[in-house]
Order: C-alpha cells, then sequence, then structure tokens
C-alpha cells in the first residue's frame, strides 16, 4: 500500500453493559439487570477504523468529535487502538449506543445524544491524507459528516479506490465510487423495488439500480448469514455465499465486511475479490463471538474529575467548557501539558506565555500512572489530584485535564487546540525546536510553538538537589502559616534541630516547612 487506510464517517461511542437477570421490577413486569461488567469501544467508523488497525494497516479516521466527555473517550479509544485520528469538530453531543446484555443477548438499546450535531470543516492536512490514500472507507452513519462539502470534495477528486457504506439518512456517494456496499434493509429504503420478488431478485434489482443512480462501479448488498450479492456492469449478479452459517451477534458485521473490503481494495484486489474476501472475514467473525471478542475488553477509564477548592477548573467538563466558550466566540484555544511534578517557577514561566499566545490555556497533566511510566516507580512526589489543584489555582491556566496515556495525543485529537505550547528546553539537532505532538496538531491546522525557558529549573535538578543536601519538604504536612513556627519540640515528639527545625522525612527527602511553601 503506497499510503494509509482512510476511513471518513460518524463516530459513536458504544457501551455493552454486562449483567444478570434474576428477578423482575416490583413495580412494572419489566426484568432487572444487575450490572457485573461494561465496555466501552467507537462504533460506527470508529470501529471500522479499529477493524482496520488490528489487521496490520496505517489508518486514519477523519470523524467529528464533540467537545464532551464522550469525545474525549473517544480520542482515547481510538488512539489506544493505533488509529490516527483527523478530528472535525462537532456542534452537538457525542452520539451513544447502549445496549444491556445478559447471557450474551441483548435485552434493550438505549441510545443518547439527541439529534446529529453538524460537524466542522476539515483541516488541509485532513484533505491531503484523502488525497494519498491507499483506499478510502466512508462509513456513513447518517450524522453529517459524508456531507461535508469540502470532503465530499476531496472524495470525488481522490485516485485511490473508494468504498462508500451508506446509510438510509445520508447523502448519496460521489459520483465514480468503486463499491457501494448497503445490506437488504437499506437498499429497499434507498431504492424502490416492485413488491413480489424473491429475495435474491430484490437484492439484484436493488444493487443495479443504486448502482445506476450514483454511478458506482459495483454495489455489493451484504445478505446477513447468507453471504452477499454482488452487481457489476454486467447483467448477471455474482453470488457470494459465507463459508458457514453462525448464529451470533451481528453487532459490528457491516463494519468488519467494509473494513476488510477496504483493506483488499488498497493491496490492489479486484473489486469481487474484495467482497469474497470480506465475506469470509465477516462470517468468521460473527461465528467468533462478534464484537465482544473481536476487540479487547479492558476498558481504562477517564481519570475522574477533581473535587475540591479549584476543582470546578480540573477535568474533562471543566476543558470542555472552556473550549466551547471560547470556540463560539471565535477565540483561540491554547493548550500545554506536562507532568508538573515540584511546580517551580520555570513552569510558572511557561503557562504565563502561553497564556498570552491566546484566549484560554488548558493544561493536559499526566496521571500518576503516566508520570510512574516515564519517570520511574519513585514519581511521582505530588499525587495527581495536588498537581491539578495548584494548577488550577493559577490565574494563567483556565482549566485542567488529566490525561492517563504515555502521550497527550488521544487529549490533543479531543481537544484540537489552536496552538500548543512546550518551554524552549524542547529542542532537536540544531537547536531546532523538536515536538513530537506537532505531526498531531497539523491533522487540524494547528501550531505547535515552544515558549522561552527559564535556564535551571527542573523537577528532577530540585529532587536531586534535596537529596544530595537533605533539605526538601514531605508530601504531607501541617497547615502552613504566616511565621516559622518556633524552636521547641516537634510534634509528636520528634526532635528540634538546631535553629528550631523538627526533623522530617518521606519518601527519603527531608526538610522544613516555611510561610513561603515547601522547599
Amino acid at each position: 500500500m503506497r499510503g494509509p487506510v482512510v476511513v471518513v464517517g460518524d463516530t459513536l461511542l458504544d457501551r455493552d453493559v454486562e449483567g444478570v437477570v434474576n428477578r423482575l421490577c416490583p413495580d412494572s413486569p419489566v426484568p432487572v439487570l444487575d450490572e457485573t461488567a461494561h465496555v466501552d469501544r467507537p462504533g460506527g467508523a470508529g470501529l471500522a477504523a479499529v477493524f482496520a488497525a488490528a489487521q496490520g494497516a496505517e489508518v486514519v479516521l477523519v470523524t467529528a468529535l464533540a467537545d464532551d466527555a464522550g469525545g474525549a473517550r473517544l480520542a482515547s479509544l481510538l488512539t489506544d487502538a493505533g488509529v490516527q485520528v483527523y478530528p472535525l469538530g462537532l456542534r452537538g453531543g457525542t452520539p451513544e449506543k447502549v445496549r444491556l446484555r445478559a447471557r450474551g443477548r441483548v435485552l434493550l438499546r438505549h441510545d443518547r445524544g439527541g439529534a446529529a450535531g453538524t460537524p466542522g470543516e476539515p483541516s488541509e492536512a485532513a484533505l491531503r491524507v484523502i488525497a494519498r490514500a491507499s483506499a478510502v472507507l466512508v462509513s456513513d452513519y447518517g450524522r453529517g459528516v459524508a456531507r461535508q462539502p469540502a470532503l465530499r470534495a476531496a472524495l470525488a477528486a481522490t485516485r485511490a479506490p473508494v468504498l462508500w457504506d451508506p446509510h438510509p439518512r445520508g447523502p448519496a456517494a460521489v459520483p465514480g465510487v468503486h463499491l457501494v456496499t448497503p445490506n437488504e434493509s437499506e437498499v429497499r429504503e434507498l431504492v424502490t423495488v416492485a413488491p413480489g420478488a424473491t429475495r435474491l431478485a430484490t437484492a439484484a434489482r436493488g444493487a443495479q439500480g443504486l448502482r445506476q443512480r450514483w454511478r458506482a462501479g459495483a454495489v455489493a448488498v451484504t445478505l446477513g448469514g447468507d453471504g452477499a450479492l454482488l452487481c457489476h456492469a454486467g447483467a448477471t449478479p455474482m453470488v457470494v455465499p459465507a463459508p458457514a452459517v453462525a448464529e451470533g451477534d451481528t453487532c459490528g458485521a457491516g463494519d468488519r465486511f467494509a473494513a476488510t473490503a477496504s483493506l483488499a481494495l488498497a493491496q490492489g484486489a479486484l473489486v469481487s475479490e474484495a467482497v469474497q474476501e470480506a465475506v469470509a472475514e465477516a462470517s468468521a467473525y460473527v461465528a467468533g463471538g462478534g464484537v465482544a471478542t473481536a476487540l479487547p475488553r479492558a476498558a481504562r477509564p477517564l481519570p475522574p474529575a477533581v473535587s475540591g477548592p479549584g476543582g470546578e477548573r480540573v477535568g474533562v467538563a471543566a476543558a470542555a467548557g472552556v473550549v466551547s466558550a471560547v470556540r463560539a466566540s471565535g477565540g483561540t484555544v491554547v493548550a500545554t501539558g506536562g507532568c508538573f511534578d515540584l511546580l517551580h517557577a520555570g513552569h510558572v514561566a511557561t503557562l504565563q506565555a502561553a497564556r498570552q499566545l491566546g484566549d484560554c490555556l488548558v493544561v493536559c497533566l499526566n496521571s500518576d500512572a503516566s508520570v510512574s511510566g516515564l519517570k520511574g516507580p519513585d514519581r511521582p512526589v505530588i499525587p495527581q489530584g495536588d498537581r491539578a489543584r495548584l494548577l488550577a489555582a493559577l490565574s494563567c491556566v483556565d482549566a485542567v485535564m488529566i490525561f492517563d496515556e504515555a502521550t497527550p495525543n488521544a487529549a490533543l485529537s479531543w481537544l484540537r487546540p489552536d496552538v500548543w505550547v512546550k518551554g524552549g528546553d524542547y529542542a532537536g539537532d540544531g537547536g531546532e525546536p523538536a515536538l513530537p505532538e506537532a505531526e498531531v496538531l497539523r491533522r487540524w491546522g494547528g501550531n505547535a510553538v515552544v515558549v522561552p525557558y527559564l535556564d535551571g529549573r527542573s523537577t528532577t535538578g530540585l529532587i536531586a538537589a534535596a537529596r544530595s543536601t537533605g533539605t526538601a519538604v514531605p508530601l504531607v504536612g501541617p497547615p502552613l502559616t504566616d511565621t516559622v513556627p518556633p524552636a521547641g519540640p516537634a510534634p509528636g515528639g520528634a526532635p528540634a534541630r538546631p535553629g528550631g527545625e523538627p526533623e522530617r522525612a518521606r519518601a527519603g527527602l527531608a526538610g522544613p516547612t516555611t510561610a513561603e511553601g515547601t522547599r
């Protein structure tokens, strides 16, 4: 493949809630589900992208993500799955699909998120990646991404094979796509077919009518457990039977079919070969247990918002509120990130400089687990809740959101800041800035910049100096006061040091507490 497989379409947040039913509700004859587990995953175009990435392909997803907790969760899940996200803005909430299940059966599906929102404009980087794709899959779930004019122009202009997976509420495919893949019910809604025909005849007439109307190269109507029917330019359709008939959870089978066919087209397969491969893969997917076994079940939740003093400025909801308000007024969103363990003057200088570059500053803060993975098991010195509160208390910081990954890429894909700022100590060979997040920012037209950094200030240096001199402060101590405590016995009977300072020790660090804070 000469370029990535690009998936364009609407992404939903899917959640399966598993439980057991052993009683009825006392005030209504309905079963009561006692939840035992739940798992989140991308749905719609996001699921198709995850399926393609799981088969080893380089996958780019161009989709609309909302400025809410659901959008942040999707960005994290997609990044963890190896999908590069080129996000569009989304005016409205994240669409969610919740399935309540017991013993492998769906009891109820609950949809939320309201009517479809309005997707934003794609970045130049998103349009360029469509132009250099090895194949493009349009996964239309009827929520507006496939209607976006700039995207449609890019899809019509690309030389890559385009597979269009349609939705009855969505638009027509752009002219000249290689393959359209509706299911039986969709083709009946998209094309009027005279009643009374057999199942295969109905599918064949619908496919031919859709192919001619949309000027598509071919149409493959998926037939569930019976495979697919493929119509080319000729008069005789091809039926591709499923290799095995299996009952099971069919959720995501259409996305699996479309993703597999797109990968085959990207590798140069004929349309008929791609459809045969897709039928075999989708059948094996259902027989193997469907989405419950095809994707990892471990679901890492977003770090919870911090409560208490300054808590209203910490968390995904706080960041979403700030960013939405600034964007609504046409302002510039600035973000920065880091561990901020032992906040020092260098940090503050960077934050103040960053805030001057726009109309709000959101700090992406590494969680405790993330810091430990990057810095070692003895870090952080300050837990994430306290680090977040300290940052939120600064007048130059408008919101703080905590992320659990090793890099802020998922958080950035959700925030989509106009400017990403780091201190000037990030430099590559020859002194040029080397920000690994720059490529992520380019996906939506953002810029990565550095600001001057105060030399000689670093958390690592502070910790090393404290350990070498034995003068540092415990993580937990008495409340700060306006004066240094008088000489005398320390609370609890600890012996006093010369000058009246009690002996303290925690995590290998020892030292006094003063009116200025901790040293």
